[in-house]
């Protein structure tokens, strides 16, 4: 079973709020009548009986909100399900991961991101939504991390991909050809700006050069990995342009949530 989990916090963002409002535009835009309910490959996700929509975490506010949300994903995982959350920023990565670590010792993540999010802490922020993955490898939650689409590296940043074994592609030097295997379970982590702001207006962190939602697709369906969890986040439904954000969201909604089926 797969649960779909909205965990609606944006308080640790650096620049805009809004990415809390997303979880439930996400829904919006999977339930619109503009698209269906079929992935590409032709499943039916509708009333599917594999997987349930868990509604939003009732959030209090920091430092007690990560604790919440290892909690509620932690309870998810013990039961044997899948988590497929809903953000919300990506500070609620760390949290969801440490939610995963006990039953995943072995876990692999595929982050793909504008953004390393690699920064010990981030204006005086650890918990900062630009700091999660250092807080994930600091702490051996991860025993792969794999960074694609990035365009934003600084020294300090190259820096942290050394200290912890990041294998990053960074966009200057993507191939298109590229797939990936991944042995033992895997964590997917998609920020919307990986994406070129052309693609995804509705997102706080402009960073031209970016993929296109296609080449985003087609990573995600050639994946070879055993897709255990995943996020998706950093949709700012305050900047988006016709829903346009949303919807491409939404798709990767169901693509992702057909691989954890």
């Amino acid at each position: 079973m797969v649960v779909s989990l909205g965990i609606p916090l944006d308080e640790n963002s650096s620049f805009l709020r809004g990415a809390a409002q997303a979880p439930q535009q996400i829904r919006n835009a999977y339930n619109s009548d503009s698209s269906n309910y079929w992935t590409e490959n032709g499943i039916n996700l509708k009333d599917n009986p594999n997987w349930l929509d868990a509604g939003d975490l009732k959030l209090s506010r920091m430092p007690g909100v990560f604790h919440e949300i290892e909690s509620e994903v932690s309870k998810h995982v013990d039961s044997g399900h899948r988590v497929l959350s809903l953000g919300g920023d990506h500070s609620i990565t760390y949290p969801i991961i440490k939610g995963f670590a006990r039953k995943y010792p072995d876990l692999n993540i595929l982050h793909i991101d504008a953004h390393g999010d690699l920064y010990d802490d981030f204006e005086g922020n650890k918990f900062s939504h630009a700091c999660p993955f250092a807080r994930i490898m600091e702490e051996g939650l991860a025993k792969r991390l794999v960074q694609i689409g990035i365009r934003t590296y600084n020294a300090h940043q190259r820096e942290q991909v050394r200290r912890f074994n990041v294998e990053a592609i960074e966009m200057k030097d993507w191939n298109d050809s590229t797939t990936f295997t991944f042995n033992g379970p895997l964590y997917i982590s998609l920020d919307l700006d990986a994406l070129d702001p052309a693609f995804v207006p509705g997102v706080s962190h402009y960073e031209p050069g970016g993929f296109s939602t296609r080449q985003v697709l087609t990573v995600i369906q050639n994946l070879r990995a055993d897709v255990v969890g995943a996020d998706i986040v950093e949709l700012n439904p305050t900047r988006d342009i016709n829903n346009v954000t949303a919807m491409v969201a939404a798709k990767f909604f169901k693509e992702i949530l057909l691989r954890m089926i």
